[in-house]
């Protein structure tokens, strides 16, 4: 485990904290404590659609590996609430093939945030799009764009984009325009698998 990036995200290494991660709840944790700050395991059992005895288990998974910790206390004075330990995190796939263990636990949590992800559109576009005005719906978007590059091609382009991004990710709230509001930014980069055909008439030489 360590800090990397631009982003600051915390880069996760360590097999077992991959596994505590992948579980669908856990992840739905971390993207409200992320959102919408400090939370107890009662105010956050009806969202995750579980008891609060099971947030509670949840929560203790995640404060285990240090990606949460204690927050502001609640207003009762007798409530723990936790806040989130990280701004971002990201996956390290271990380059060595014989890291079955690593590898393994790596692709679970990837497989978990694509799932997780995969209702973050359906959502945005029931509950907030209609709520923009013309301004953020015209900023908003999507595009699925088709590119034919080798491996690190493909780490230049997400580097140069996070290069990009890493300035906005990074300034302080002082430096923050008027008007403006969170932003949650996807972005997928998943090579396809060899065509037959193309491979059949692919030259010799490639």
């Amino acid at each position: 485990m360590a800090d990397g990036g631009r982003f600051g995200d915390l880069v996760i290494t360590d097999p077992r904290m991959m596994r505590a991660l992948a579980h669908p709840a856990r992840l739905a944790i971390l993207d409200i404590l992320r959102r919408d700050g400090p939370a107890s395991a009662t105010e956050l059992a009806p969202r995750l659609g579980v008891t609060p005895s099971a947030a509670s288990w949840h929560l203790r998974h995640l404060a285990r590996f240090g990606l949460i910790r204690d927050g502001d206390p609640h207003p009762d004075g007798r409530t723990r609430r936790w806040e989130t330990a990280v701004r971002g995190f990201r996956v390290d796939v271990p380059a060595d093939p014989a890291d079955v263990e690593g590898r393994t636990a790596a692709l679970t949590l990837l497989r978990g945030l694509m799932v997780h992800s995969q209702a973050v559109p359906a959502r945005w576009l029931a509950d907030v799009e209609p709520t923009l005005g013309t301004d953020w719906s015209r900023a908003a978007g999507f595009s699925d764009t088709r590119l034919v590059v080798d491996a690190r091609e493909l780490e230049a382009i997400l580097d140069a984009v996070e290069e990009i991004v890493a300035p906005y990710v990074n300034r302080l709230a002082a430096d923050i325009p008027p008007g403006s509001r969170g932003v949650r930014f996807l972005r997928y980069a998943l090579p396809e698998g060899t065509d037959p055909e193309e491979r059949a008439t692919r030259p010799a030489s490639e």
